[in-house]
């Protein structure tokens, strides 16, 4: 008689993620991405940023705001990033429930937090909540489509051992821009990177290092890994109905509320009366 083995001795679900980014590919791509991460935070300014998940990167370590927090997702490795040097609090949750009150972030920073989300649309909207007008959300994630997204749609139709970690479900950036305009953000700024061939060994990749400039400039699209910036956009006044360029006999009577007139203006205008 078989039996199921008890839940402790099963194996936990950031096991090969965590794995992955300890390989040759992992760290080149943790490398990749911490550079990323420190240009585009290092100008966004406020006084409350998150990070979910992936502690192995310190994403907000060249950003000022003065209240850093990270979100454990349950797919990162339990207690690890702790001991880094970067001084952020910690908390457990999970990316479809934010622990914050809405409008109370000013950044959030999601590396490679929607190919494990459970509902990575449930997310983003999370995302959209917590954040103020105006506020930032960075992400990065694989591109699919690239060598590293081809080897990995290969090995699962030969049934090969996967090259990416096998519980991820990568997403094309055009979907995450399409999810994030139904959300009313505004894609600001973004970019494609690590172009080297899908290999395993550290000399492997590191003979491919000519490939970076040339992917940069000759097909940019086809970078394995992105990251993108966009910023949550807040609906305005609007005007319904045609304004006329001279104003009517009965518009001299009405003042709007933005045309404030100076007490030297008002004086002025009485002294002519």
């Amino acid at each position: 008689m078989n039996r199921a083995k008890p839940t402790s001795a099963r194996k936990a679900p950031w096991t090969s993620w965590d794995a992955w980014l300890s390989s040759p590919p992992g760290k080149y791509v943790l490398e990749w991405e911490q550079a990323q991460f420190d240009h585009i935070v290092s100008d966004i300014f406020g006084y409350h940023a998150l990070q979910i998940g992936l502690p192995q990167l310190s994403t907000l370590q060249e950003n000022r705001m003065p209240l850093q927090i990270i979100l454990r997702a349950p797919h990162d490795k339990p207690n690890q990033g702790d001991s880094s040097e970067h001084t952020w609090h910690a908390v457990d949750g999970m990316p479809e429930e934010l622990p914050f009150t809405s409008q109370s972030l000013d950044l959030v920073i999601l590396p490679h937090v929607l190919e494990f989300a459970a509902d990575p649309h449930a997310v983003l909207r999370e995302v959209e909540r917590v954040l103020m007008p105006e506020g930032r959300v960075v992400i990065s994630g694989f591109n699919p489509a690239s060598s590293w997204g081809l080897r990995q749609y290969l090995s699962h139709i030969l049934g090969q051992t996967p090259y990416l970690p096998r519980e991820g479900q990568f997403i094309a950036l055009l979907r995450i821009k399409d999810w994030l305009k139904l959300l009313n953000f505004s894609v600001d700024r973004g970019r494609f990177g690590c172009y080297r061939l899908p290999l395993r060994s550290k000399s492997g990749m590191e003979k491919m290092g000519f490939l970076e400039k040339a992917g940069d400039r000759w097909w940019p699209v086809l970078g394995s890994v992105f990251i993108v910036s966009a910023v949550k956009r807040v609906s305005g006044m609007t005007l319904v109905g045609k304004i006329d360029a001279k104003p009517s006999p009965t518009s001299s009577k009405l003042s709007p509320a933005t045309n404030l007139t100076s007490p030297q203006q008002k004086n002025t205008s009485e002294s002519h009366s």
